[in-house]
């Protein structure tokens, strides 16, 4: 175990440096200056006060050198200042991040309360009409991009039956009713795919799991087809979703964008895209480290629950 986790926290420091210098690269070979959104328009044209302000930042310095200026700051936990608000980096991240979070750990939580029941039923009546139902609604759910999926659930929750509000955000400092009210439509429009693809990789390793020898003796021995399907099939049957939980948890904390700017939710992957329309580089570096160290993170606990749900997999490290 200690050499396992010793070896995730180089893999992160390396996977860090990587994709921060590539983010570094691409930023700035971007089209276009980023002195445009540091100054007015109408003071473009004073050349002394644009390179005055080019010194000020450092953008007349080499790319090397400006990079590691940024990660000797980073090292200390200083992400640097937008560059159009002039706010640091770490505070503005810290503001909105809650608010991804929230959305995908619910949106998480949503999926795994349906696919999980609904994958082990389906496994149990394999080719039966039941499975078949549930298969035609999973391949329905993973064929509706999220922003179609949200426009529904707007159109029915929002509009008709008035439920929940099409757009903004409560933070549960408002209170844990308006919060999740408006948390709800966006974990929703995240959950039906989620939950789909969730179902059908539990269902084939479910089915798989059902044809062992010691699922035969232990229905054999008179055990309930509950009692076997959850304590004996169910958990050698979760290595598989546990890997696609970790992925996907990995990736939603930037691909909450569609449903942030669908449901007006100030969260960080809203803040990304218009920190790139507008050349903020500082935004980019800052936000692309933290979606690559939680991700790195993310694989880790997986790791480890393999240890946990697999005894074998504990005895081998």
């Amino acid at each position: 175990m200690p050499k396992m986790i010793a070896s995730r926290l180089l893999r992160l420091v390396l996977t860090l440096l990587t994709v921060s210098f590539a983010t570094f690269v691409m930023v700035n070979v971007l089209p276009g200056d980023a002195i445009n959104a540091l100054i007015p328009i109408d003071a473009q044209q004073d050349q002394e006060f644009v390179e005055q302000v080019r010194e000020e930042w450092g953008l007349n310095d080499p790319m090397l050198v400006r990079y590691g200026r940024w990660l000797g700051n980073a090292v200390t936990g200083d992400l640097g200042d937008s560059i159009v608000t002039g706010q640091p980096v770490t505070a503005e991240i810290t503001h909105r991040l809650p608010i991804t979070l929230e959305i995908m750990f619910v949106a998480v939580g949503l999926s795994l309360l349906l696919a999980v029941p609904v994958g082990v039923f389906s496994a149990y009546r394999e080719g039966k009409r039941p499975d078949r139902v549930i298969s035609g609604f999973a391949q329905l759910g993973l064929s509706m991009p999220v922003f179609v999926t949200g426009l529904i659930l707007i159109y029915i929750f929002a509009l008709k039956l008035n439920w929940f509000p099409a757009t903004g955000w409560n933070r549960p400092s408002n209170g844990i009713g308006p919060n999740l009210k408006t948390v709800a439509l966006p974990a929703m429009s995240l959950a039906i795919t989620e939950a789909a693809v969730y179902t059908r990789v539990l269902r084939s390793d479910m089915i798989s799991t059902l044809k062992e020898n010691y699922i035969l003796s232990a229905r054999a021995k008179g055990l309930t087809d509950r009692f076997v399907l959850f304590r004996h099939g169910l958990r050698p049957s979760l290595l598989t979703l546990v890997t696609v939980v970790g992925l996907s948890v990995g990736t939603l904390i930037g691909g909450t964008l569609v449903v942030e700017f669908l449901f007006a939710i100030p969260g960080i992957g809203r803040r990304i895209f218009s920190a790139i329309y507008q050349r903020d580089f500082m935004m980019v570096q800052g936000i692309t480290v933290l979606i690559t160290a939680f991700y790195v993170i993310v694989n880790t606990v997986v790791d480890v629950a393999y240890m946990v749900i697999d005894p074998r997999i504990r005895r081998t490290n």
